[in-house]
């Protein structure tokens, strides 16, 4: 009597699928009899008035009929135990009975969500529901420890749309009216505001904050394949089995051997029960290696947190921590982080040979069954986890689906290509990293290109890459493509297949682009990306000058200008401000983050980037700076991505990074980190030099210019191949050369 029963269905509202389809399975001998629910008492109701007006003739049959109805509802209300929420009025009995007549939804032609009885897999792991598509297709359902809930994360119910079969389903008005419980969410709120929730096997929740609606217009615009990625991989090796997939330093493989490797990953993991609903951590060096086994967590539904073997040993345990990851793929069981805090990691994997020591290692290259078929996934589920820099506070882990890689970011990287023929791109950063994650899943899955891998960045070895294996594209960071552009030239050198230079991770100098131009006679574009999700890249056409990143494209993400921490309304062209982001690329959301969702996501799936920045007339996106790099000196806010700007068209300076040190007078003062230039080494460059450079032919505020100078022989780089800011700042407020020689015009106090 205890039991709590929600409104019951209105007239045109549909009844929840799990419902129906308990509703019709036949009920043992064995088997006690199912309690009647509360919101059937308006059937006995009319089961009572009809015996009554048998017994009291045809003349009040009627009357008593309806006399009876309300009598025994009230006693119903009245019952012990029963709550308000039980006592719901009554319709039109006739409407109520019709829409309880609905056969259940989803026969044994009825697909059933990844994960179900019979598919091989343990039930319900972590698998997102399909939107639109079967009894599971409602966009706001979730799992939780394994079991599908429909509704909200409140665990409210949704409505249930029945599998489009070309036909409705009749009505039998002869069949009994079933009993089935009643949704419990308010009718009329609209299904596509709720959110999806996926949960790990360990109880890691991801939701999906974009509305469930635009994430199906997308795929409706084919913005977004509906495929996983492993799927779309696989139409690659069925037709075209013998291009080739990675080369790197072991040669060359080709799809169909690339395949055979994934297959074999895959059954590894799988013999070991890890798939749909679980994470996998994986630290490898560039190669086929990691690529394979990329590909192979994706093809047993699990999902990849790959993070660079430069992290050390603190960053990657709360990494593992925090996502509770079940296994770890390394390439040498010493590289494994200790155990030690981490109850959730069960197995290691390496991709040699098993090791000894108190974890056995097991390796993924042993013998395995090689019957191991891949089923498809969900392609709104989480397929990998993007780890930030780490450059401003801990790494972020941001949820990516296979549609927003396959689709969204893949996006992107296909308008890159002005030609016809695949993609080749040489990859100098980590696979790991945000901006190499157009490896596997978006040159190989989505675009059926290839990928030319060095284990490590070094730019003689790239060069010797480029130049024997002739990619169509170089992908890199500023300092990385600085580097090679200022090796000299080899003898014999050819690089007509060579399209252009990608660059992105950093604010792409004026003159590290114009040595590319120099040095390689080919285009030098310039990506603006983060893991946070969003992405826009300049073109042969775009002018605007060096804060431009080009038009926003919708089919990777639209992008707009707000006002930083407010709402998401759009400023006029022309005004700075916080970017906004939301697209077919767009993240499910930050994980094992609630506060980072909070502060980087809007309640209607925009992206809050961080970046400071503004739309012209003409749409372009103008990329101003970070809004937390604010160098603070006596209460002026002064830029440090300006300053850097600045000064990169000095010809002595080769890279330049702008980091605030600390000052007991006026909080912090600019100290300008400087790289020089090859032909500048015989005469060092002066703090005096550099001002007077700004003041007087740049044009820059007295109360902009650095006061404090340092010489690098090499920017320290961060294991993603960005300029490890956190570190010169470290290097510049203990150095005594910067704080030796002070500024010749000093800055205007405030």
């Amino acid at each position: 009597m205890g039991r709590r029963a929600g409104p019951g269905p209105a007239r045109g509202h549909r009844l929840p699928g799990a419902g129906a389809q308990r509703a019709g399975r036949r009920r043992t001998s064995g088997a006690p009899a199912a309690r009647a629910l509360a919101d059937d008492a308006h059937r006995r109701a009319r089961r009572a008035a009809e015996r009554a007006g048998r017994t009291g003739g045809a003349a009040r049959a009627r009357p008593h009929r309806a006399g009876a109805a309300r009598r025994l509802l009230a006693a119903v209300r009245r019952r012990p135990g029963a709550t308000a929420a039980a006592a719901r009025p009554v319709g039109p009995v006739g409407d109520a009975a019709r829409d309880r007549r609905r056969p259940p939804v989803g026969g044994r032609d009825s697909p059933r969500p990844s994960g179900a009885a019979g598919t091989g897999h343990r039930r319900g792991r972590g698998t997102l529901p399909r939107r639109g598509r079967g009894p599971a297709a409602c966009g706001d359902e979730h799992r939780v420890g394994g079991a599908l809930r429909r509704g909200g994360a409140d665990g409210s119910a949704g409505r249930h749309r029945p599998r489009a079969t070309g036909r409705r389903p009749a009505l039998d008005r002869r069949r009994p009216p079933r009993r089935v419980r009643a949704s419990a969410r308010p009718v009329g709120v609209p299904v596509t505001t709720a959110s999806a929730v996926w949960t790990s096997n360990a109880g890691v929740p991801v939701r999906d904050l974009v509305p469930a609606s635009l994430r199906r217009a997308w795929v409706e615009r084919g913005w977004c394949p509906d495929r996983d990625v492993y799927a779309l991989f696989s139409a690659h090796v069925r037709a075209h089995p013998r291009r080739a997939a990675v080369v790197d330093a072991s040669g060359t493989v080709d799809y169909a051997g690339l395949d055979a490797t994934v297959r074999h990953f895959a059954a590894r993991l799988a013999e070991h029960g890890l798939g749909p609903g679980d994470l996998i951590a994986l630290r490898l060096p560039n190669g086929r290696a990691a690529v394979a086994a990329e590909l192979a967590v994706a093809a047993v539904g699990a999902v990849a947190l790959p993070y660079p073997p430069g992290h050390g040993s603190l960053g990657p345990a709360g990494l593992l921590a925090r996502s509770r990851a079940r296994a770890l793929v390394v390439a040498r069981e010493r590289d494994a982080v200790p155990s030690a805090g981490l109850p959730y990691l069960e197995t290691l994997f390496t991709c040699g040979e098993a090791g000894e020591g108190p974890r056995c290692a097991e390796s993924l290259t042993d013998a395995a069954r090689t019957d191991f078929r891949p089923r498809t996934h969900d392609p709104e589920a989480p397929v990998r986890l993007l780890v930030s820099s780490g450059s401003e506070a801990e790494p972020k882990m941001v949820a990516y689906s296979h549609n927003a890689m396959a689709g969204g970011r893949a996006s992107y990287v296909r308008a890159l290509h002005d030609g016809t023929e695949p993609m080749r791109n040489l990859l100098l950063v980590s696979l790991a990293s945000s901006f190499g994650s157009l490896g596997s899943y978006v040159t190989l899955a989505a675009l059926g290109g290839t990928m030319l891998l060095q284990d490590g960045f070094d730019a003689a070895a790239a060069l010797r890459m480029l130049i024997a294996h002739r990619p169509t594209h170089v992908f890199g960071v500023p300092a990385m493509l600085r580097r090679l552009a200022d090796l000299p030239r080899m003898p014999g050198e050819d690089v007509a297949g060579l399209r252009a230079l990608v660059s992105s991770g950093a604010a792409l100098p004026g003159a590290t682009a114009e040595a590319c131009r120099a040095r390689f006679g080919r285009r030098v574009l310039t990506v603006y990306g983060s893991s946070d999700g969003v992405n826009c890249h300049t073109s042969c056409g775009d002018g605007g000058g060096p804060t431009c990143a080009g038009t926003p494209d919708p089919a990777v993400a639209e992008i707009r200008v707000a006002e930083p921490g407010g709402s998401a309304l759009s400023l006029p062209a022309g005004r700075s401000g916080e970017i906004l982001a939301r697209g077919p690329m767009t993240p499910l959301s930050h994980v094992a983050g609630p506060d980072q969702d909070a502060r980087y996501r809007t309640d209607d799936g925009w992206v809050r980037t961080g970046d400071l920045g503004r739309l012209d007339a003409e749409g372009r996106l103008h990329v101003l700076g970070r809004l937390k790099q604010i160098v603070v000196r006596g209460g002026y806010n002064i830029s440090p991505a300006e300053v850097e700007r600045e000064l990169g068209g000095h010809p002595a300076v080769a890279e330049v990074a702008c980091v605030g040190v600390p000052d007991p007078e006026l909080g912090e003062r600019l100290c300008a980190c400087v790289r020089q230039a090859p032909c500048a080494r015989p005469a060092p460059l002066t703090l005096a030099a550099l001002t007077s450079y700004l003041e007087d032919e740049r044009g820059l505020e007295r109360r902009k210019l650095p006061e404090r100078l340092l010489l690098v022989e090499h920017m320290p780089l961060g294991p993603t191949g960005k300029v490890c800011r956190t570190t010169l700042a470290g290097t510049a407020a203990a150095s005594s050369t910067g704080r030796a020689e002070p500024a010749a015009h000093a800055p205007v106090s405030p």
